[in-house]
């Protein structure tokens, strides 16, 4: 995997606009890690912590629904089962049961795009918000500190899932064929190599 920088810059002083525009671009990354696997392989648990890809959308449809819904007084319809029964604190939100669908978990994600985006039109970053689950003495904050959360919490998990896609199939990042050939992508990784291999030896003498 391999992000490059760009010369991309904040589009002007509308900030609730720019986070929301990093926000889409995170949402739709994550979703795209998705495409073209089986069933199998966006739900089998990539990391010993149990890390998997319809997990990690699960988790996002959650944090939406949460942090830019009933947190800011604009709770949605929709019912998330692993809340209301508790087990969201034994990680339920982390995997897909499965009874769960690939099209129901994403439906339920961009369920929770479209309330998180009319919770921030319409009452704008300087809405009052309310966490219950945080220390007492942070639980009062603001719709625009919960954006600037949900897009951080996004843009990692987008990432993780850039990770994992790339550990299931090689498939890397959107511009990885835009950085250099397979043989290019070869000397790099050799390079890397070669540079830890220096600590490797050293650590096998000593």
């Amino acid at each position: 995997m391999l992000r490059r920088m760009t010369d991309e810059q904040p589009r002007g002083p509308d900030i609730a606009a720019d986070l929301q525009d990093y926000l889409q671009r995170a949402r739709t990354g994550m979703l795209s890690r998705l495409d073209g696997l089986g069933e199998y392989d966006i739900r089998r648990p990539m990391t010993p912590t149990g890390t998997n890809l319809l997990g990690l959308v699960k988790h996002l449809a959650g944090i939406e629904l949460s942090y830019l819904g009933s947190c800011v007084g604009r709770p949605s319809e929709i019912r998330l089962p692993w809340v209301e029964d508790g087990s969201i604190w034994e990680s339920a939100d982390m995997w897909a049961t499965a009874a769960e669908s690939r099209a129901e978990l994403i439906e339920l994600y961009r369920a929770a795009w479209r309330h998180s985006d009319e919770s921030v039109r319409e009452l704008g970053l300087a809405a009052p918000g309310y966490v219950e689950w945080w220390p007492e003495d942070r639980r009062d904050t603001t719709l625009g500190t919960l954006l600037t959360r949900v897009t951080a919490e996004t843009a990692q998990h987008a990432g993780h899932a850039d990770i994992l896609r790339e550990l299931i199939d090689g498939r890397a990042g959107n511009d990885h064929d835009d950085v250099g050939d397979a043989g290019w992508w070869s000397n790099y990784l050799g390079s890397i190599q070669e540079a830890a291999d220096t600590f490797r030896d050293a650590e096998r003498s000593t």
